[in-house]
């Protein structure tokens, strides 16, 4: 409904309307265009966006608009902008149309990923943007349910060469949350003269010079309430109205002139507007049934409508928000709950029911068993569609109005774990105490003590939050064995986490209150397996527990489980690696990566992908784990999670850009600690022992190769720590350390006993022998590292041998061995250790041209993963999932990629992208 008065409100916004054709022109263009509108209530968000629908009438336009009352339900404000575009839903993959049906509660399935969700929204909103320029316009975005939010910020951020606009209006007042980066532009109250002439349009005769000044100075240049106050303020009513502005918020002032204007109206026509309040999503006959139902006369509308108030056309739709909270506020509590009992009453439960429940629940203010299971019952289907906030709120409201006080309890703690999987543990906090007051058993209270020891993991890494674990899981232990066995695992993992910065809390200590609290069983789960293996490493030290640790590995790999996989790959892998199981850690990392980009799990797959680097790093793959280290930051914008870079970590210090490198595992360094991730130390510090061994300085090499190594609970990080120890030892000539480091390897390697394992520890020993005895010990290295994929170490190892050889004064021998090696690190972009085979192969007289560095690439970092995932026979479709593109602007890279390449086809990629050193991470 575009009135006069919108249009009054475009004066003073010429440089935003300019500013919305502008965009208009763009997205025209085949560009995509994201903004958001900020500003006050009733500065003129709203008419802005009709002045842009108007802009672009001859094009598709889809609105939505956020409502208070619908923050809770899942997708409310994502399905209302998508819903007249769904007949374009067959153009998207498979498992993206399921994801967002089932969100849509159009189909049954699996809960999908949000960021699933996220991706084929996406999907949709570009296939249609591709037939025709698409205009999506959502107003009160401050009021849309959390997950829509989440998932149109995405999309906002990820939108790219498509006609496609997304413009938000946004509350003066609300943070910038999920729309933060967007770009913005904030509304400013309209200067005086402005202000003047809008008041002078919109009088129907002179104005009084006090009257005028007093509307300036109460509306504050704010237009909407420029217009409501030359209504109330009339030449009768100044004697009242000489005294200093309304201090008050604009926004309340205007409310009171809506309600003024709406107390006028007859009594019948008040509860109309107070109905059609309260139903926000302006369904006709939902709301029809209801005036009937309450007994309103047909006619009551009329006053209203003559008034402009509100409009009755396809939707019913307020004049502005405002009016709509001045209505649903001002009346009276037992009036407002009989409106949304008829609401609820007149819903369809089978078509609506969670609608229907969230008007009963705002219906009922006494404890009441019907409307909390009903709300429960819509918590589940939340969840499945993936709503975890909505399920949350359904489940919370549910606890309140129970009546039955051990009922009411259980309820609470099942809202606070939901409260907790859809990040709001201070939430989660507020119910545990309503759970605590309740009737509980033992084991009930042991499961709120878990969540509390949840809830301080999931807010530091710290060592209270594996103590809360470690007695969570002692009390639990003998009412529910399976959950104190997760529960210990978990404290495991959080100590593993916090490593050196858990203060008073030891992973061993975990381990010997696991192994004397838990009953003797067969292990029939994974997670069995895997305590048992952990609980053994940490308590009995290394070898007692490669058995165990292997089982735990074959387990993980034989389960079919696609939620185990998600839950213990990470934990599982890294006692994969640390046991010198290659083929292990290598197939449960893939298939880590592969299960989270499969169903969409967005939260698990930074973590996975990391994993991925370090294992084609350990292979010399640098170039596949440059791309993944390019894509990560991509995932974490998209899931607005957080890491800390262990992947690229190992790859910088492996490429031997010393300045680069030592920069990043720095800011690593002290992110880990702020974090309190006492793990990621060992990481940064394995790789600086890397990195300042492959450069040649070995004193500072050691130094942090036994900050890497000196505690057992680092797992792999310590293990690859010894085995830069010992380098770096003998070259700085400090063989005792050698030995020690050497020690401690050799018992992980024995008890392993895989040719990675053996391999790594003959070429160590080598290092501290002579003669013949140093020259097997090489040979056997070299042997058994072939047969391995582990390919850094193979390299490794050609140039200590060769190193070894041209020290024999084998000059010869050694260029054979150099040769090997340089081949290696060129291959894979190891500039250091590059540079350091150089040097020896000069010093056995052979020359060695200067090498200079490759010339940078016309492509930049996301045209470059592109094109290669393009050459390795990925379409547009499988390149936007994995990158979070759409197909559109996949293409649209790959053609800029084409022009620069010089190229007419995917098939001319092969010849053009080689395999040489990737770029260097970032």
């Amino acid at each position: 409904m575009v009135s006069e008065d919108y249009r009054n409100q475009l004066r003073g916004r010429r440089g935003v309307c300019e500013a919305l054709e502008q965009l208009a022109s763009r997205v025209e263009g085949g560009q995509s265009a994201a903004l958001v509108l900020r500003g006050e209530a009733g500065i003129g968000k709203s008419a802005l966006l009709d002045h842009l629908a108007e802009r672009a009438r001859e094009h598709r336009i889809a609105r939505a608009a956020g409502a208070e009352s619908e923050m809770e339900l899942p997708f409310a404000g994502l399905q209302q902008l998508c819903a007249p575009l769904l007949g374009s839903l067959h153009r998207l993959p498979g498992a993206q149309s399921q994801a967002l049906t089932t969100a849509f509660g159009m189909s049954a399935g699996p809960p999908p990923d949000r960021f699933l969700v996220g991706l084929a929204a996406l999907g949709l909103l570009t296939a249609v943007a591709a037939e025709q320029p698409l205009f999506c316009l959502v107003d009160d975005a401050q009021w849309l349910d959390r997950v829509s939010a989440q998932t149109l910020a995405f999309i906002a951020r990820r939108m790219h060469a498509e006609p496609l606009a997304l413009v938000f209006t946004l509350r003066e007042f609300q943070e910038q949350g999920d729309f933060e980066a967007l770009p913005e532009v904030t509304l400013q109250g309209l200067d005086d003269g402005e202000a003047c002439l809008l008041l002078e349009s919109a009088a129907h005769g002179p104005m009084d010079d006090r009257l005028r000044a007093r509307i300036l100075a109460e509306a504050r240049g704010n237009p909407l309430a420029l217009l409501e106050l030359r209504r109330d303020l009339t030449g009768t009513e100044l004697p009242d109205t000489l005294g200093l502005p309304d201090p008050g918020p604009v926004a309340g002032r205007v409310e009171r002139s809506f309600l003024g204007r709406v107390r006028s109206l007859p009594p019948q026509t008040q509860r109309l507007l107070l109905t059609a309040a309260a139903e926000p999503i302006g369904d006709v006959a939902l709301f029809r049934r209801a005036v009937e139902k309450l007994g309103i006369e047909p006619g009551a509308a009329h006053p209203a409508i003559a008034a402009r108030l509100i409009d009755i056309g396809t939707l019913v739709r307020f004049r502005h928000p405002l009016l709509r909270s001045a209505v649903y506020r001002s009346a009276g509590l037992s009036t407002r709950r009989e409106t949304h009992r008829v609401l609820a009453e007149v819903t369809d439960p089978a078509l609506d029911p969670d609608r229907r429940a969230w008007h009963l629940a705002r219906a009922t203010m006494r404890p009441d068993e019907e409307t909390a299971a009903e709300l429960e019952s819509s918590a589940g289907r939340a969840q499945t569609r993936g709503g975890a906030a909505a399920a949350a709120a359904f489940l919370a409201r549910a606890a309140i109005l129970t009546p039955e006080p051990q009922r009411k309890a259980l309820r609470a703690v099942a809202a606070a774990q939901a409260k907790l999987r859809a990040g709001a543990p201070d939430a989660a906090r507020e119910l545990l105490a309503i759970a605590e007051r309740g009737n509980l058993n033992e084991l009930d209270e042991a499961r709120v003590d878990l969540l509390h020891a949840h809830i301080a993991f999931a807010s530091s890494r710290r060592g209270d939050a594996s103590s809360l674990l470690k007695a969570a899981a002692r009390r639990l232990a003998p009412l529910d064995t399976a959950l104190a066995r997760e529960a210990f695992l978990d404290a495991v993992s959080a100590a593993m986490f916090a490593g050196r910065l858990a203060g008073d809390t030891d992973v061993r200590d975990i381990a010997q209150a696991a192994r004397q609290t838990l009953p003797a069983a067969k292990a029939s789960r994974h997670a069995d397996l895997l305590l048992d293996a952990l609980t053994l490493r940490f308590a009995e030290e290394y070898p007692a527990a490669a058995g165990a640790s292997r089982a735990a590995v074959d387990s993980l790999r034989r389960s079919t489980d696609a939620a185990e996989v998600l839950r213990w790959s990470w934990l599982t892998s890294a006692l994969a690696a640390e046991t010198w199981d290659e083929e292990g850690w290598q197939k449960l990392v893939a298939r880590h990566v592969d299960t989270a980009r499969a169903l969409g799990a967005l939260s698990e797959l930074p973590l996975a992908l990391s994993s991925q680097v370090l294992v084609h790093t350990c292979t010399g793959e640098f170039e596949a784990a440059a791309l993944l280290v390019a894509e990560i930051p991509l995932v974490l914008e998209a899931s607005g999670g957080s890491l800390v870079p262990y992947g690229a970590l190992g790859l910088a210090a492996w490429q031997g850009k010393e300045r680069e490198a030592d920069a990043l595992i720095q800011s690593s360094l002290d992110d880990a600690a702020t974090r309190g991730e006492g793990i990621g130390v060992a990481i940064a510090q394995r790789a600086r022992a890397v990195l300042y061994n492959g450069l040649g300085k070995y004193e500072q090499a050691l130094e942090a190769a036994c900050q890497a190594s000196t505690r057992t609970q680092d797992l792999v990080a310590a293990n690859w720590g010894l085995t830069e120890a010992v380098e770096a030892a003998v070259r700085s000539g400090n063989h005792g350390t050698a030995h020690t480091a050497m020690e401690r390897l050799a018992r992980t390697t024995d008890a392993a006993g895989t040719h990675w394992a053996l391999g790594t520890q003959a070429r160590s020993r080598a290092l501290l022998s002579e003669g013949d005895v140093a020259e097997g010990l090489y040979r056997e290295a070299i042997e058994r590292l072939a047969q391995t994929r582990m390919e850094s170490d193979l390299a490794r190892t050609h140039l200590l041998y060769g190193e070894w050889l041209r020290r024999e004064n084998r000059r010869i021998e050694a260029r054979v061995q150099l040769r090997a090696a340089q081949a290696m690190f060129i291959r894979f972009g190891a500039c250091a250790f590059t540079e350091r085979t150089d040097r020896e192969l000069r010093a056995t007289g052979e020359t060695v041209a200067k090498r200079s560095d490759p010339a940078p690439t016309a492509l930049t970092a996301q045209e470059t993963q592109i094109a290669r995932l393009a050459r390795d026979g990925l379409t547009n479709t499988e390149i936007g999932a994995q990158l979070f593109l759409s197909p559109h602007t996949v293409e649209w890279h790959l053609r800029k990629v084409f022009t620069k390449l010089a190229i007419t086809s995917r098939r001319q990629l092969r010849s053009v992208l080689t395999d040489g050193p990737a770029p260097p991470a970032s």
